[in-house]
């Protein structure tokens, strides 16, 4: 028998060893379990409650809930038209901060307390205690001027709440005409009214068009849309949205085109617009008439006049001089 004949089955073996002991390195090397083990070990331990809640910003821990506790006190003594009344104004502020009745309660009594304590806190600082009467009218004075401070610091959130309706209302307004001509486009392409409604609220980010988020959602959830389209009119109280919503209801109710009704309202709101513009341009001149009269004149006259009156007192010097 050949030589090579013996030395095939040597080589075969040879190989079939050294791919053993490599497979088994490799194994040992990668160890599936092994790694899977050491990627666990390296994850961050889920954190504990305490450290979660300490992850949250401050007024979250602390503010809003002394607030909310401070409001329920507060809600027991309050009469319910005035929580209605609150409630009110806060959906037509669009609820900022998530603020219900109790907490805005909450805030104002919060305001109050703090612009009252901080003038006493100053006038106790200033105040000069070396004599005794000084001191008396001075505590008086402060304790005055402490009430006048913890009143308007009462009113204030309520100012800054009104305040933020008057910029809501006005933005909701400004921009009615172009939502209104995107939902008679989207209308007038085959798409149904709610989700026409949903493609404005996708198209810009406003107030309006949260409002139409609001009101698709809550057709979605089962409300009927006549009540949806009422009440989100009722929660903004802009004379062209109660409008719009009542001819869509109308027109709801009588079966009448939609899209129709839609480029009707548009054309509406485009001329309504127009006429506020010249309204504010009729407005400017009597506005600018106060400015004009105790601050523009007056320093118009001290420059063309200021020499003049100068010269006349060099050559005929002061009146009774």
């Amino acid at each position: 028998m050949a030589w090579w004949v013996w030395l095939i089955p040597v080589v075969v073996l040879i190989v079939a060893v050294l791919l053993v002991i490599v497979g088994r390195r490799a194994q040992a090397l990668d160890d599936p379990l092994q790694a899977r083990l050491a990627e666990f070990s390296t994850r961050e331990r889920p954190k504990s409650l305490e450290e979660i809640e300490m992850s949250q910003p401050l007024s979250e821990r602390i503010i809003f809930p002394a607030l909310q506790r401070l409001g329920e006190f507060v809600v027991r003594f309050t009469p319910e038209n005035a929580l209605q009344t609150i409630q009110h104004e806060l959906d037509l502020a669009g609820n900022p901060r998530g603020l219900d009745a109790r907490s805005f309660f909450a805030l104002r009594i919060f305001a109050a307390v703090a612009g009252f304590g901080f003038i006493i806190l100053m006038g106790f600082i200033a105040a000069d205690p070396s004599s005794f009467f000084s001191f008396q009218s001075g505590v008086a004075k402060v304790l005055a001027t402490a009430a006048g401070a913890g009143v308007l610091g009462f009113y204030i959130p309520t100012l800054m709440l009104r305040s933020r309706i008057r910029r809501r209302q006005e933005n909701i307004v400004k921009s009615m005409p172009d939502a209104l001509d995107l939902l008679t486009i989207c209308v007038e392409a085959g798409l149904g009214f709610d989700q026409a409604l949903q493609r404005v609220s996708e198209k810009w980010d406003n107030e309006l068009s949260l409002a139409f988020a609001r009101c698709v959602q809550e057709i979605r959830l089962g409300k009927l849309r006549r009540e949806a389209l009422r009440d989100m009119a009722d929660r903004i109280e802009v004379p062209d949205l109660t409008s719009f919503a009542a001819a869509i209801i109308q027109a709801d109710q009588l079966g009448v085109s939609i899209a129709r009704v839609l480029r009707i309202q548009s054309d509406q709101m485009r001329v309504r617009r127009r006429q506020r513009a010249e309204k504010k341009a009729h407005e400017a001149p009597v506005k600018m008439l106060i400015p004009m009269v105790f601050l523009i004149f007056p320093s118009i006259y001290i420059v063309l006049l200021g020499p003049a009156l100068l010269q006349v007192i060099e050559q005929f010097g002061f009146p009774g001089g």
